[in-house]
């Protein structure tokens, strides 16, 4: 058996080309985002943090990944992506300042899901990851933001007795 090698979908360097300026708005922020996609739905193979909007099907990052098993999910989808338009590094781009945009406009996201959820059949995948981005957040986006905050300005995990940046 020969050795195993360190990247089986190949270095990311070499498949993650997303473009900052040319996001999606819908991605979460966090290290990885979407950028002008295409629409062969590649995010299905990441189902737990890639999810599809409704005008073209270009995918979008709705929950950044939480361990090892869902970063090479997203790699996977990243990897398959024809427009090579996937990122990583949003950690380079996003501020507190511009989290607490992002936060502020999620109105604005939870009227896109009430919309685009009728565009896909109900059994659809979509509807059943657009319905986990809702209750993503309405329920623990608030804090994985704060946490995130706090990472973009301190460039290191809070403390347990550290206080966590608002949103607002």
């Amino acid at each position: 058996m020969g050795r195993p090698k360190p990247w089986l979908l190949g270095p990311p360097e070499e498949y993650l080309h997303g473009v900052w300026s040319k996001r999606d708005w819908r991605n979460v922020p966090g290290p990885f985002y979407c950028a002008d996609t295409d629409n062969c739905l590649t995010g299905d193979v990441a189902p737990a943090n890639v999810a599809f909007e409704d005008e073209f099907g270009a995918e979008f990052v709705y929950r950044q990944p939480r361990d090892e098993h869902e970063v090479h999910q997203l790699l996977s989808a990243a990897c398959q992506e024809p427009f090579q338009a996937y990122a990583c590094d949003g950690d380079e781009h996003w501020t507190l300042a511009l989290v607490r945009k992002w936060w502020a406009e999620r109105v604005r996201l939870l009227d896109w899901i009430a919309a685009a959820e009728p565009v896909w059949p109900e059994d659809s995948p979509s509807v059943f990851v657009l319905r986990e981005y809702r209750a993503f957040i309405t329920g623990g986006l608030e804090s994985y933001l704060r946490e995130y905050g706090f990472w973009l300005e301190h460039r290191r995990p809070a403390a347990p007795n550290e206080a966590l940046p608002r949103l607002s």
